[in-house]
């Protein structure tokens, strides 16, 4: 049943600004009580304000980002002379005209309790880790809510009205009181039966609005995207940030994190192709998203992780803190490699190698980069703030003990083919999708070129099959008309196609092109899409020439396509969890046997940060579990897999089947 009172607890929380600690709207400017007379070189054209974000237009002026984004949804030209002006043509200001206005002093919000003042870009570090109001605000706000999810279901049943699936469900903390919806299964979100635990399921989320400026119109936001209402998941989910782009660089999304709306569009029922079609907007895009921040534990964890705070203070600004900063080739995010000897981090000793850095003065940095962490240290007056993540097991232990066994360290060791193998478990695809094998035969001129592209192959990062990525308009498979872009290739002349490398599969087109006669054997995916996906679709379906946008080297299919592929196509692998205690295993699942959609495939709908599944970083949303200690869950109910999950105290193996999600 829906709780709309949960719901606004959670989104009056969110109003309160996380920089500022003062409520507003997400697309109103942040409030500062300021000390001091501004410079008006520093001052806003348009809010009158000191600037925030600023950003310069190539005519030379200088306005707050949000303020100039607004101005410019209505008008066309440069508030204060008039000439022709475009969000896109502007650039942010020099950093030290950012250095300039972050050192402005300013007010706590919640003065008259904590007294504070400090410079500007202190605020957001001193609201979150030393201002005791806002702690307490916080402290209630997670109280009085539980996940209030948006559309945290499976498939909703058929007697549902279109209004009923804008209400959240809320997940209910007593299982013998509410049975929780049919086709969602939540080992993440059970409570031990244990009271003695120090490890309470009270689980805490976040509504958070996140703006990100595509600098070109046609700049990838750099998210993966999973689910939608066509798919078991219901939701958008965030599988994957990609490194070094647009939303890793902003740095406030991560994966596992529910896109709820954008642009006030809501994303809740519509069907993924849509969801594609609105991320793909070229504008300033306003995502309302739901984020997991983990368990709220009666007692610290030190299984996992510890989280640390270290303030650095240097004894003149320009002093070097001696501390070497690399990026992981398995890993998002900055970690320490080295503390230079008599540095002024190794004298201070708090700080270790491998510690993740999450933020820098209040600067988020779990998808961050080490240039990005090196500016904000450049940037600093003589306090440094740190806060750094630090697995329980150093690598010289060697993760010998029982905990050892959650180490990054021991976790790094190469895995041989990804511990990858063909799938001997045969099931279903999911409802609303299938696929046909189609074989084509055609007489050409020996020596002529087929006319097609391909990718993937069984040493890509995903194991996938190899598959065609353009059909040139000239040659005979384009005449035929009946191979397509994102077709999967089985066979040609009988050689098959299906175990190779991508190197092979070239080689191996190349050599049966040169025949007089071609036999090619293809599996064509087929998903229901209403008229309305129709338009959505077809952006990303144009042929290349037609859309000179779209390259056809960087095309990848939509992450739907590959759910109609028979399961003698899939590879999967074998993850092994394992914990120490009576601690959730960290991950929710939809699927299973539902009367009105009957069987579908099991799959992982959220992963929650401080969890088994979440410091094992292997498993992913959308990812399709076939089997549970090596037992296929073809055939299980909800009932069924509940309990298995459960029974697995220390250890469990979950045999998955992972592709790529949608990139946006």
């Amino acid at each position: 049943t829906s709780n709309p009172a949960s719901y606004s607890a959670a989104l009056l929380w969110a109003r309160i600004c996380k920089e500022c600690g003062q409520p507003h709207d997400s697309q109103d400017s942040h409030l500062y009580e300021y000390q001091d007379e501004v410079d008006d070189e520093l001052v806003c054209h348009i809010c009158l304000q000191p600037l925030l974000r600023p950003m310069d237009t190539p005519c030379g002026h200088t306005y707050c980002f949000l303020c100039l984004s607004n101005f410019l949804k209505e008008q066309d030209f440069c508030p204060v002379d008039r000439q022709r002006l475009q969000l896109h043509q502007c650039r942010p200001s020099s950093l030290l005209v950012r250095n300039l206005l972050d050192k402005l002093t300013v007010l706590c919000p919640h003065y008259e309790e904590c007294q504070q003042q400090m410079q500007r870009c202190e605020l957001q570090p001193h609201l979150h880790n030393r201002c005791p109001v806002f702690r307490r605000l916080r402290e209630e706000a997670e109280k009085r809510k539980r996940p209030a999810w948006n559309e945290l279901k499976g498939r909703k049943s058929d007697g549902e009205s279109p209004g009923d699936a804008k209400q959240p469900a809320v997940l209910s903390r007593n299982p013998t009181r509410d049975q929780p919806e049919p086709g969602l299964i939540n080992p993440a979100y059970e409570e031990s039966e244990d009271d003695n635990t120090p490890l309470r399921s009270s689980l805490v989320a976040e509504a958070n609005m996140v703006e990100l400026l595509r600098e070109e119109p046609e700049e990838e936001l750099g998210i993966r995207i999973v689910g939608g209402k066509d798919t078991p998941l219901g939701n958008i989910v965030i599988q994957e940030i990609v490194r070094d782009s647009l939303a890793a660089r902003d740095g406030r999304l991560a994966p596992g994190d529910h896109i709820l709306e954008v642009n006030d569009i809501s994303l809740a029922s519509v069907p993924h192709t849509r969801a594609i079609a609105v991320l793909r907007q070229p504008s300033l895009l306003r995502l309302t998203v739901m984020q997991e921040k983990g368990f709220k534990t009666r007692e610290p964890r030190h299984s996992q992780s510890t989280v640390l705070q270290v303030m650095l203070t240097k004894s003149q600004r320009s002093e070097p803190l001696g501390i070497k900063l690399i990026r992981k080739s398995d890993e998002s995010g900055v970690f320490i490699l080295d503390l230079l000897s008599g540095g002024l981090a190794a004298k201070d000793g708090k700080l270790r190698n491998n510690d993740k850095v999450l933020a820098i003065n209040g600067h988020d940095l779990r998808h961050g980069t080490p240039e990005i962490a090196a500016q904000i240290i450049q940037a600093s007056e003589m306090r440094v703030n740190f806060v750094v993540m630090r697995p329980a097991e150093t690598q010289e232990d060697g993760g010998s003990s029982r905990e050892g066994q959650h180490s990054r360290a021991a976790r790094r060791a190469p895995e041989p083919q990804y511990f990858r193998r063909h799938t001997t478990y045969m099931k279903d695809p999911p409802g609303g999708f299938s696929s046909q094998e189609m074989t084509v035969s055609l007489k050409k001129e020996p020596r002529l070129s087929l006319g097609i592209t391909i990718a993937g192959g069984r040493d890509c990062r995903s194991r996938l099959p190899i598959y065609i990525t353009s059909v040139q308009p000239v040659g005979c498979l384009h005449r035929d008309g009946t191979i397509k872009r994102g077709d999967v290739l089985l066979s040609i002349n009988g050689v098959d196609l299906t175990q190779l490398t991508y190197n092979e599969a070239v080689s191996a087109l190349k050599a049966q092109t040169a025949q007089s006669q071609v036999v090619l054997r293809v599996i064509q995916t087929l998903f229901e899409e209403t008229e309305e996906d129709t338009e959505a679709v077809s952006r990303d379906e144009l042929d290349p020439l037609d859309d000179p946008r779209d390259s056809t080297l960087n095309w990848t299919p939509l992450w739907t396509r590959w759910l109609g592929l028979p399961s003698h196509m899939h590879w999967c692998r074998d993850i092994v969890l394992q914990k120490t205690n009576n601690e959730s295993w960290g991950f929710s699942i939809v699927g299973g046997y539902e009367e009105s959609h009957g069987q579908q495939p099991f799959f992982i709908k959220t992963i929650v940060p401080g969890t088994p599944a979440h410091f094992d970083g292997r498993l992913k949303c959308g990812d399709e579990i076939v089997a549970v200690n090596g037992a296929t869950t073809v055939g299980m109910n909800n009932s069924s897999l509940i309990p298995m999950l459960k029974l697995q105290k220390n250890k469990v193996t979950l045999t998955v089947v992972s592709w790529p999600g949608s990139l946006v």
